[in-house]
């Protein structure tokens, strides 16, 4: 049995003791975003898990929309990354 070797952690631990994994993360064709995969990728960046440029190629998102998805968890947490929500935390 072999183990891949990957660049960086293979796991790293969140805030609340979760742990998160490569395994953890949306697959890469991944087109529907939801709130919970959001925060992962963002979780993910922040942790260390994967570079913030490995995480924009792998899912073909802008800069732009990478550091308003940062900014809406940081400054208001998951439920600001609802799409039902946008408008009212972007007002803010």
């Amino acid at each position: 049995m072999y183990i891949k070797r990957v660049d960086g952690p293979r796991a790293v631990t969140l805030a609340d003791g979760t742990i998160l994994t490569l395994a953890d993360l949306p697959p890469k064709e991944t087109r529907r975003w939801v709130a919970s995969r959001k925060a992962t990728v963002i979780h993910a960046v922040d942790h260390g898990l994967i570079s913030k440029k490995a995480a924009l190629e792998r899912y073909g998102l802008s800069e732009e929309e990478f550091d308003l998805w940062r900014k809406a968890i940081h400054d208001h947490g998951i439920d600001a990354l609802k799409v039902t929500a946008l408008q009212k935390y972007r007002q803010l």
